[in-house]
């Protein structure tokens, strides 16, 4: 293994000497935790940054951390092109024959030359063909394409679902979440709405909020008819009528009506679910890279859809518990217009909101940019890591220190503001500047050989190549329901007084020659009790379910359908409705008695609460919680525990270093000080010695009293020379040894951190146990005939139309 692959650490490239021009053979290793307190990379066409963020993506995933990637340009489909065979007819497909062209080579003949430098280029950074392999298969990478089918499609439907509990009861986070989800629907349909002063935007927040606070999902459907006929007389001190005239109420939501019924929005309402935890895992609970291609979209899509998409990445932050560690990166492409210093697009806010609160939750934001100058450098304040490239402008350069100098003193730590713009004028291509808060001073590197193979821009076509496997073996949307109508006999039943009946809203429009009929079931609402004990498990579940009723055919609620939330209702049908008859049994009252006692021996026998159990590490899993989820939980407090066992050794053996680091200070002090000494013994000695010598040649009397004087006086001096040369070996061998120790510490260190080990979440061992429900506490809240509407076309066949 080699030096860098180390658990918590990225593979970033080799230290630079801009002095010399050399490169080092010190790997730049970066500490994963340092990005929760977020990264920036700027730099300009050429500059190598795209390269950078991609080798950082790379070493997240090889990590075991998921990423969510925003691409504007279509860079990032890149990650896909890992080819760990590294031969030519790999890279074949992806070859540029305009490139090739351009370079006087056939389309083979670049893809061999090109295979040969990928294999050169990963060969001299240390890094073996096998590592694209284990980048591979450490994540699923996925390109989804909103408003398109090119790739995986994303429906924004769920972004108008009602946020969980965790939100709606932290009002500042609340409010947040309404306004970044009405700033990016104004913004799809070209409103620029203050939110202070747009009475369109007012209006929707208003709407919305009713129905979110009440933990109601909000259609868009539903909130066009509540834009016409609102349910509220006033807002704030004012009638609605003043506020907010009814003539151009109806023109807003014709502008939104019109919107939703053009065929190009049509794509923006089918694909998987905007879901920022299955976008960040697999159903397995493998980590994924989702990156979300926006290149296809118009500038108001654009923002439309990440703002919509900040939105629900706070909700899912505030859902997660706290921790020290890295969990997820958020990655935005050239950032440019979605984060301006003066500007307030509706992206702004949630971008700030995640810049200041995301470290507490372990998500790491990496924004990356060609024009610092187009950024809130007050913002980027909160960005702990710099990655600077080689820039355009003395513009460029002074909006990078400036923000450089903010998030220094943000941190407590100095800067030296000329030293650092020396540094931005030497860099060159592909070697950057890292200024981390975490460091005691900026590194200069050049970033290491990508393990993708960077062609540029995907295009569509490229895009479509990619993803038409992984869509072939998606589920389709089945959207046809199991039901089937009974001939309509005529006109609404008479019920008994005691028998209440609701009826349930129509949804779309009837076609001409299309018949409304209804048809009867029980709809009936219930609540389930699990508890256990010694997991901690106290879970409430309410489900809904909706019954056919058919002449001659017996109630069974195991043929009931389940409802995912509760159904919009009415008081009385609609007008110039057939009825279908009910069975004679749903006449009486005890009947609807009878089948709440029913349901209730139904739900016992076949509801059960399955959870998973894991015995290393120790856990179980929670209600509704996903093996994939499960599995990342226990990983995520792997990562709490590995971070904090890494904070214990570090403060073990810091007070060690520091003993003997003062230790060492001493002795070398004491060795000069004796080297010192022995050298003025020496020279004393030698004048002694001379001076003794020429008095015995330039003396009358060779041998007297004076001159046998001298020579003892000039053996002492060489006797004391020599016990100052003993002094100095010891002295050295004092420094020797007290390094030998201080490598030993350091190497002990490092022994204490490399077995802190990960362990890949699918290879925990997982039980599956089943817990029923307490049938005491077990309670049929509603059983109520329910007139289930159907549309009948022209040829007799019937419609579900609910």
């Amino acid at each position: 293994m080699s030096d860098y692959e180390k658990l918590g650490v990225f593979y970033l490239g080799r230290e630079y000497n801009l002095a010399s021009g050399q490169l080092s053979n010190t790997p730049v290793l970066y500490d994963s935790k340092d990005l929760t307190t977020h990264a920036l990379c700027v730099g300009m066409t050429g500059s190598g940054k795209t390269g950078l963020c991609l080798s950082l993506l790379e070493e997240a995933a090889i990590d075991g951390l998921p990423a969510i990637c925003i691409d504007p340009k279509g860079d990032l489909g890149n990650l896909l092109l890992t080819f760990p065979s590294l031969k030519p007819a790999d890279f074949k497909p992806w070859i540029d024959p305009g490139e090739a062209t351009r370079k006087g080579l056939t389309v083979d003949e670049l893809a061999a030359r090109t295979a040969t430098q990928w294999k050169e280029g990963l060969a001299a950074w240390d890094q073996p063909p096998e590592r694209i392999s284990r980048f591979r298969e450490s994540a699923d990478v996925c390109i989804y394409t909103p408003g398109s089918t090119v790739g995986v499609p994303l429906t924004i439907l769920k972004s108008l679902s009602a946020p969980p509990p965790v939100i709606r009861d932290n009002a500042e986070a609340f409010r947040e979440r309404i306004g970044s989800a009405v700033s990016g629907l104004l913004a799809l349909l070209g409103v620029d709405a203050d939110p202070l002063r747009s009475r369109e935007h007012i209006l929707l927040s208003t709407l919305v909020e009713r129905s979110w606070r009440d933990g109601q999902n909000l259609e868009l459907g539903r909130l066009i008819r509540d834009i016409q006929q609102t349910p509220f007389d006033r807002v704030g001190f004012l009638d609605l009528e003043s506020f907010f005239p009814a003539k151009d109420r109806f023109s807003f939501a014709m502008s939104l009506n019109n919107l939703l019924a053009s065929p190009g929005f049509q794509a923006w309402m089918t694909g998987e679910p905007l879901d920022i935890q299955r976008l960040l895992y697999t159903p397995e609970g493998k980590p994924r890279i989702a990156i979300l291609s926006i290149a296809h979209l118009s500038d108001a899509e654009r923002m439309f859809f990440v703002t919509i998409l900040l939105g629900e990445v706070i909700s899912w932050m505030r859902a997660q518990s706290g921790t020290t560690a890295l969990r997820a990166l958020l990655y935005m492409d050239e950032i440019f217009g979605y984060f301006p210093p003066s500007a307030n697009p509706p992206s702004k806010q949630p971008m700030l909101t995640l810049l200041k609160q995301a470290r507490a939750f372990g998500l790491g934001c990496v924004l990356a940019t060609q024009n610092p100058v187009d950024l809130d450098y007050k913002g980027l304040s909160n960005c702990g890591t710099w990655l600077i490239g080689r820039l355009q402008t003395e513009r460029d350069k002074l909006r990078v220190l400036d923000g450089l100098e903010g998030a220094s003193t943000a941190t407590g730590h100095a800067f030296d503001r000329s030293s650092m713009e020396k540094l931005l004028s030497s860099l060159g291509s592909r070697v950057f500047l890292m200024n981390n808060v975490h460091d005691d001073q900026p590194t200069v590197f050049q970033s290491r050989w990508a393990l993708s193979y960077l062609r540029g821009p995907l295009s569509r076509e490229q895009i479509q190549l990619l993803m038409d496997e992984r869509k072939s073996q998606m589920p389709e949307d089945h959207a046809a329901s199991t039901w089937h109508a009974d001939a309509a006999t005529g006109t609404r039943p008479v019920l008994p007084p005691e028998v209440s009946e609701v009826f349930i809203e129509r949804s779309g429009a009837l076609s001409t020659g299309e018949n409304l009929i209804y048809h009867p079931a029980l709809y009936a609402t219930a609540r389930i009790h699990f508890t256990q004990t010694a997991g901690g498990i106290d879970e409430w579940q309410t489900v809904s379910l909706l019954l056919p009723a058919h002449e001659g055919e017996a109630l069974n609620w195991e043929a009931a359908e389940e409802l995912e939330g509760e159904l919009t209702l009415a008081s009385s049908p609609e007008a110039n409705a057939t009825f279908t008859q009910p069975p004679a049994e749903l006449f009486r009252a005890k009947t609807y008695t009878s089948q709440a006692t029913a349901l209730k021996d139904c739900l016992y026998r076949s509801r059960k609460l399955s959870l998973f159990k894991c015995a290393d590490p120790k856990g179980i899993s929670l209600p509704g919680e996903s093996e994939g989820d499960f599995r990342q939980r226990l990983d995520q407090g792997h990562r709490d525990q590995r971070e904090l066992a890494k904070a214990k050794i570090q403060a073990k053996y810091q007070s060690k270093l520091q003993t003997l680091e003062d230790r060492l200070r001493r002795a070398e002090q004491t060795a000069e000080k004796q080297k010192s000494q022995a050298n003025s013994q020496t020279l004393s000695a030698v004048i002694s010695f001379g001076t003794s010598l020429l008095g015995a040649f330039t003396s009358r009397k060779k041998i007297s009293t004076t001159n046998l004087s001298r020579a003892a006086t000039s053996a002492r001096a060489a006797s004391r020379v020599l016990e100052e040369r003993g002094d100095v070996g010891r002295a050295e061998e004092t420094v020797e040894a007290v390094r030998s120790q201080i490598q030993k510490l350091q190497d002990d260190f490092q022994h204490e951190i490399d077995e802190i080990v990960g362990l890949d979440p699918s290879r925990y061992v997982l039980e599956e146990t089943q817990l029923t429900p307490k049938k005491t506490d077990m309670k049929v809240e509603r059983m109520i005939l329910a007139w289930v509407p159907f549309k009948q076309d022209r040829s007799g066949k019937m419609i579900p139309a609910w």
